[in-house]
C-alpha cells in the first residue's frame, strides 16, 4: 500500500473532472507502491451494439490509469504526459458488473515509459491485456 493513498486517489479523481474518464464512469480505487487501479462500470452505456463491453472503452480506460500512473510514478512537474502508443489484446468479453485495470510500469525511462495494464472483472477473469508507451515532453512557456 502507498504511503500517500488517500491523497493520491483524490489527487486522481480531480483529475477526471470534465474529461472522458467522467463520462465513462472511470474512477481511481487503489494505488500501491508500484501499481494504480481503476474501475469502470460495465452497463449499456460502454456496450457494443450486441451487448458487449466495447473494445474502446477498454482502451480508454487503460490509457486512463496509465497517464494517471505516469503523474504519481514519476516526477512530472516539468513535463506533459501523452500516451504515444497503445495495443489492446482482448481475451474475454463481459455485458455487466465492472473492469478493473491495473497499470505497473514495465521500464521506466527518462522520455519514454511503458505500461502493462491488466484488465480483469469482478470474478479476477482476465478480459483484456493492454500495453502503453507514454512520453514525457518537456513544458515550454
Amino acid at each position: 500500500m502507498h504511503p500517500n493513498e488517500k491523497e493520491i486517489l483524490k489527487q486522481c479523481e480531480k483529475m477526471r473532472e470534465n474529461t472522458l474518464m467522467e463520462t465513462l464512469d472511470i474512477s481511481f480505487c487503489e494505488v500501491g507502491k508500484d501499481y494504480l487501479v481503476a474501475k469502470m462500470p460495465v452497463t449499456p452505456k460502454v456496450h457494443q451494439p450486441d451487448g458487449v463491453l466495447h473494445g474502446g472503452a477498454m482502451v480508454a480506460l487503460a490509457e486512463s490509469v496509465g497517464s494517471a500512473a505516469s503523474f504519481i510514478f514519476l516526477d512530472v512537474g516539468g513535463f506533459y504526459i501523452r500516451g504515444i502508443e497503445i495495443s489492446a489484446n482482448h481475451v474475454k468479453s463481459i455485458r455487466e458488473g465492472h473492469v478493473f485495470a491495473k497499470a505497473q510500469i514495465v521500464h521506466k525511462g527518462r522520455t519514454t515509459q511503458l505500461w502493462d495494464i491488466k484488465i480483469r472483472d469482478e470474478e479476477d477473469n482476465m478480459i483484456s491485456i493492454v500495453k502503453l508507451t507514454t512520453i514525457a515532453l518537456p513544458k515550454t512557456s
